[in-house]
């Protein structure tokens, strides 16, 4: 699985994660355009991705799914889809379920199939942990076409179903999560001397979808709002608030030569447009040198009675630009 056997959780309580959130206000999120392009720019790379239409799409468990990042077992071999393009990361489990269903009204025109992701053992399985947990669904890339230098311009896209927020799982805090796996490198001084060191780092930019449920906010109503991680000094910041479930969004990331992330949402199923650029940064403070993969994650309170909210997702794609960022947008096109 490479370099996913690395991925670490980042566990914040409800209290600390709104704190943190409103900490950083949307306004300044919009900056550091330089360099920055429309996911979907280019061409789509055929390779992977998934357009889940086939009727026969699956997904093969393997279960007991892996908890190496609470107790060191990755129960390999690890889940796999049959198509070949998705897989269950090491480090964390995939979802407890996963399935191709039915597309959920007001998707893509012609879309027949699309992908629900569904999970209630996040954390180690069959044994509760009781705070939040985290699984994680991964496209793979790396191992069809290699490691993608960020000088190509690659970009993804998906288009996600956001359920009633009555179907929601009643909890406040982070479900659901859009992310890519970006290689950088970093240089260290050590030493009497200041010797420098450079040795290759990872880094995991992305979007989540954050609840805010009536039954432990002490709101009188359930919203949800889109959350960007993360900003140069690694803080999440608030995104696009969501008025109300049952709809569609189409989210995409571009990377920038310049090493940014670019992060785009939009209420619909329609192409990306630079009007619906919401961020761009330098993520953690680190500039992106090569894509690997993109990936899903689903968080739910690892309970054993709590399922996380039912989430779908369509035409989940990559592009890439071969570093003008300027070809057409083929973003929203059924291939």
């Amino acid at each position: 699985m490479g370099s996913w056997s690395k991925i670490g959780l980042l566990r914040k309580s409800a209290s600390a994660l709104v704190a943190a959130i409103f900490a950083v206000s949307f306004v300044h999120a919009r900056q550091a355009r330089a360099q920055d392009f429309v996911p979907g720019s280019g061409k789509r790379v055929m390779e992977v991705g998934d357009d889940f239409e086939d009727p026969k799409w699956n997904y093969i468990a393997n279960l007991p799914k892996s908890s190496e990042n609470i107790d060191g077992q990755a129960r390999l071999p690890g889940g796999v889809s049959a198509n070949g393009r998705w897989f269950e990361p090491q480090m964390r489990g995939a979802p407890d379920i996963v399935r191709r269903v039915e597309t959920p009204p007001g998707g893509l025109p012609g879309s027949k199939g699309s992908m629900l992701m569904q999970t209630l053992w996040s954390g180690v399985p069959g044994r509760a942990s009781f705070k939040p947990q985290q699984d994680d669904f991964v496209a793979d890339v790396a191992s069809k076409i290699g490691l993608i230098p960020i000088s190509r311009s690659p970009s993804v896209v998906v288009r996600v179903y956001l359920p009633p927020f009555d179907k929601w799982e009643k909890r406040t805090g982070n479900s659901f999560g859009y992310r890519a796996c970006i290689h950088t490198t970093k240089t260290s001084s050590s030493g009497f001397w200041g010797r420098h060191e450079t040795k290759g780092d990872i880094f995991w930019p992305g979007m989540f979808i954050c609840f805010y449920s009536h039954v432990d906010s002490g709101a009188k109503e359930d919203s949800a709002q889109f959350i960007i991680r993360a900003n140069q000094i690694g803080q999440d910041v608030a995104g696009p608030r969501i008025a109300k479930g049952d709809c569609w969004y189409t989210l995409g990331m571009s990377f920038g030569a310049n090493g940014q992330v670019n992060y785009y949402v939009k209420q619909g199923v329609e192409n990306l447009t630079a009007k619906d650029h919401v961020a761009s940064y330098f993520a953690y403070g680190d500039k992106c040198e090569q894509f690997e993969s993109f990936f899903f994650d689903l968080v739910n309170m690892d309970d054993g009675k709590s399922w996380s909210t039912k989430w779908i997702v369509d035409d989940a794609f990559m592009y890439i630009g071969d570093g003008s960022g300027m070809a057409s947008n083929n973003g929203g096109r059924r291939q």
